[in-house]
């Protein structure tokens, strides 16, 4: 083995233990990540989540996890392109791309100009999968101000700009010329499954969802807090079985390299 390849094969093996270094500590954090998601309580809304609330302090529950389906609470929002398909939550997004001229480069160059993002919003709430009248249910208080990606895209299409007379107007005045026309519409359909992570408190006969007061992330999942969860353990195995493949990787390539290297020092020595 050539020292050039001897070099190749060490920087291989050093390589393949830092990257097993990486992946063991995001194997790590998201162990602890899991550890910490465990210990968050879990409810539907129903009566047992009823009676905690009641016999808690100030008929408050500071952070747990309510699983539920989504109730609109007044007439749904429908989609403005798909039939039949109603929601609380609707983003609609129009963005309009166009090119602008470089005198330089004598090419034109991407440009997005414009991007226009209405929102609306109905109230609604969680209630239990699989209940028609239901007895309790859980409000759920500005669900846009929670991170996650919670909303379906449910219609997307980009259609080429229309040649005509503004576009002619600003290719003379200001080099630019307008492409496509982007447009997208998300939505929290009615009937989905949410999970919710937050505060919880006690209102009349109603519970109400809001955001945590001591910092923690209010967070809106589209799925149930088994696969929420389920999610979550996946990738904490990718990371785990990463981390062995690397570390394999290079251990194998250092005990090739130091055979070598022994192999050769002995035909010297003979």
């Amino acid at each position: 083995m050539s020292d050039f390849i001897s070099a190749l094969v060490l920087f291989g093996a050093g390589t393949s233990f830092a990257c097993s270094g990486l992946f063991h500590h995001l194997y790590h954090e998201k162990k602890k990540e899991l550890k910490k998601l465990k210990e968050i309580p879990v409810f539907r809304p129903d009566q047992r989540l009823s009676a905690v609330l009641k016999s808690s302090p100030r008929r408050r529950l500071h952070y747990v996890a309510v699983e539920g389906v989504v109730q609109a609470d007044e007439e749904p929002l429908s989609s403005h392109f798909v039939p039949k398909c109603f929601g609380v939550l609707r983003r609609t997004v129009v963005q309009e791309h166009s090119e602008s001229w470089n005198t330089l480069t004598k090419t034109w160059r991407p440009l997005l100009v414009n991007r226009r993002e209405t929102n609306n919003a109905v109230p609604f709430s969680l209630v239990c999968p699989g209940s028609y009248m239901a007895d309790f249910d859980v409000k759920v208080q500005d669900p846009l101000a929670g991170s996650g990606y919670f909303l379906e895209q449910v219609h997307h299409r980009v259609r080429r700009a229309e040649d005509g007379l503004v576009n002619a107007v600003l290719r003379g005045i200001g080099g630019e010329r307008s492409v496509a026309i982007e447009e997208s519409e998300e939505i929290l359909r009615v009937g989905s499954s949410l999970t919710v992570f937050g505060e919880v408190l006690l209102e009349g006969d109603h519970g109400r969802m809001q955001a945590p007061q001591d910092g923690r992330q209010y967070l809106l999942v589209p799925s149930s807090y088994e696969s929420y969860m389920e999610r979550h353990e996946r990738a904490a195995s990718m990371w785990k079985m990463l981390t062995a493949a690397t570390g394999i990787t290079g251990a194998s390539l250092l005990a090739a390299l130091v055979y070598n290297m022994a192999g050769r020092r002995d035909e010297r020595s003979k």
